[in-house]
């Protein structure tokens, strides 16, 4: 094994594997200890492995390791809000709040004028209400948990059920369900009318003493059509607050700015909208469609958030410093130009409202920086997508480079994107590999150009 692990092979694979922040010793010794153990077993169970497959094995897996350490990826994808590749990027604004509130000491919980124990999130939390117009809100670390948390605040012994239409027993990510989340949170789930219709009399028909409260939930993540129909907000709302119970409404993707005048996209109802028309509580994304960190906003009754903010779960998912200074610029943006929306630096809203145009200059300038690789590059019109499950319904149109490499596979081709610095991430169709320069920085278009003679030269 120590022979193994001092290879001189491993040693300069693991120097490649990541130049800038080399991967620690000690991690090395690890991986290869784990291997040999696991083919020390494969060994014993007569399977047949010689010391250089053995070897491979172990160089491959190493480099699989580190590309799974977080690192900087190009998303040439076309999907503004990319789960799986960090969901919304963070404007200059927040990046810097957060380098300069990172990387020294803050009064979190301090208050400088009288020199004593602080508020945590107190501007964040006036800040919020005004941008959301409402008379408060708060922050945790993540939507699910907001919405965990809100109902663990209205739910009671006695008073447990929670009513949701069947239309909107969603999954979301990571394979989370609505019906999960209500057990994990103590209440007693309730469903109403079917899967296509539900009316207003059936809400009402479900209301009991032990109703606790009504949740809508958005469809952000997929839609129905045809023979479809559900009651209008108001109509809800005047049936729970006749009753006396809350309306909260877990709306996802959280958009600030109406989506359809900054692109040729539907209309995502945005939580100024939704407490107009009656919702008690909004729960929404910070990472979506708002563009900030990963967090849940809660916004709405003050003596709602109030109690949300007594309940004891709620220090279990509070944010922290970092969450919170980023968070906090994000909304401070939008306020100062909520006047002119298109002057905010939010990436997601600057992809959402450039023009084809101007991507289409971009890609003949990268296509005039390659020539004579091995490979044909043309300009392909292309549909982009919000993504993170925001408005599945949407595309809108974009541009891309289309790359039909001669003398290697497209697979081949794309792999060696993926694994370069940085990583770039496209999409195969059609026997060709896209970049969809939507999604890609202007700033980053060198580094495509870079990759892209380093992996098509002859």
């Amino acid at each position: 094994m120590s022979k193994l692990a001092a290879l001189p092979s491993v040693e300069k694979l693991a120097a490649a594997l990541a130049p800038d922040i080399p991967l620690p010793r000690p991690l090395i010794n690890l991986f290869i200890r784990r291997e040999i153990d696991r083919f020390r077993q494969l060994l014993l169970a007569d399977e047949e492995h010689s010391r250089e497959s053995v070897e491979a094995a172990i160089k491959s897996g190493l480099r699989e390791f580190a590309n799974s350490r977080l690192q900087p990826v190009i998303n040439a994808t076309g999907v503004l809000i990319h789960t799986n590749l960090g969901r919304s990027p963070l404007g200059p604004r927040a990046a810097s709040a957060l380098q300069t509130i990172a990387t020294g000491y803050s009064n979190l919980e301090f208050d400088l004028p009288s020199g004593t124990r602080g508020k945590r999130a107190g501007y964040l939390e006036t800040a919020l209400a005004c941008l959301l117009e409402t008379e408060a809100a708060t922050a945790v670390n993540n939507c699910a948990a907001a919405l965990v948390l809100t109902l663990r605040t209205l739910v009671a012994e006695g008073k447990n059920e929670v009513i949701v239409s069947r239309s909107e027993l969603v999954e979301i990510g990571g394979g989370f369900r609505i019906p999960e989340i209500l057990e994990t949170s103590g209440a007693k789930l309730v469903e109403v009318g079917a899967t296509n219709k539900t009316h207003l009399r059936d809400y009402q028909k479900a209301l009991t003493p032990q109703t606790a409260l009504i949740l809508k939930v958005h469809r952000s993540n997929f839609y129905l059509e045809g023979f479809v129909g559900e009651p209008e907000i108001q109509e809800i709302a005047k049936v729970a607050h006749d009753h006396g119970i809350p309306l909260v409404e877990d709306l996802g993707s959280g958009a600030m700015i109406n989506t359809d005048e900054l692109a040729p996209i539907e209309h995502e109802p945005t939580p100024q909208e939704c407490l107009r028309r009656g919702i008690d509580l909004v729960i929404f994304s910070g990472d979506k469609l708002l563009g900030g960190p990963q967090s849940g906003i809660i916004g709405g009754s003050a003596k709602l958030i109030a109690q949300i903010k007594k309940e004891p779960f709620f220090r279990a998912v509070r944010c922290d410093k970092l969450i919170l200074t980023t968070l906090q610029e994000s909304i401070d943006q939008y306020l100062e130009t909520k006047a002119d929306p298109t002057q905010s630096d939010v990436p997601v809203l600057t992809f959402l409202r450039t023009e084809t145009h101007a991507l289409k200059e971009r890609a003949r300038a990268i296509i005039a920086a390659l020539p004579g690789l091995e490979a044909q590059i043309t300009i392909a019109e292309t549909l982009a997508r919000p993504g993170g499950g925001t408005m599945p319904r949407s595309e809108f149109p974009s541009i891309a480079l289309k790359i039909t490499p001669r003398d290697q596979s497209i697979p081949k081709l794309a792999k060696k994107l993926r694994l370069g610095t940085p990583a770039i991430v496209g999409y195969t169709t059609d026997d060709a590999l896209f970049l969809d320069l939507r999604t890609v920085f202007p700033d980053t278009d060198h580094a495509v150009t870079g990759a892209l003679k380093a992996t098509l030269s002859s």
